[in-house]
């Protein structure tokens, strides 16, 4: 089986940074905006994702994540605004039913 690594970047609405690695990021973003994890992340609020990378070596993910974690704010800012110059949430649809013509919340007509 292939793993695919995610090494992301989330933040809050006041804008403070959190560097993560994922290998299932539709799991973890949906962790992250529900505030399910204790610690960094549940206290700032840091649930709206603004970069990622994927890479299919955990090792390589490892050491990214790592790199990211020692740059200065300043530096993954820029990172973050070359990708996502207005911060859109990468992950704002993830998860969401898809409905289709005709059809409502509950899939009724």
């Amino acid at each position: 089986m292939d793993f695919e690594f995610w090494v992301y970047i989330v933040t809050s609405t006041s804008g403070t940074l959190y560097v993560g690695m994922t290998s299932k990021p539709v799991t973890r973003m949906g962790q992250h905006k529900s505030g399910e994890f204790e610690g960094f992340t549940k206290k700032y609020h840091c649930g709206r994702l603004v970069y990622y990378e994927k890479y299919d070596d955990a090792h390589k993910a490892t050491a990214r994540e790592r790199q990211l974690k020692g740059w200065r704010r300043s530096k993954k800012i820029a990172l973050i605004e070359k990708l996502n110059p207005r911060w859109q949430d990468l992950a704002e649809k993830w998860g969401r039913r898809m409905l289709f013509p005709g059809e409502d919340i509950k899939g009724q007509e």
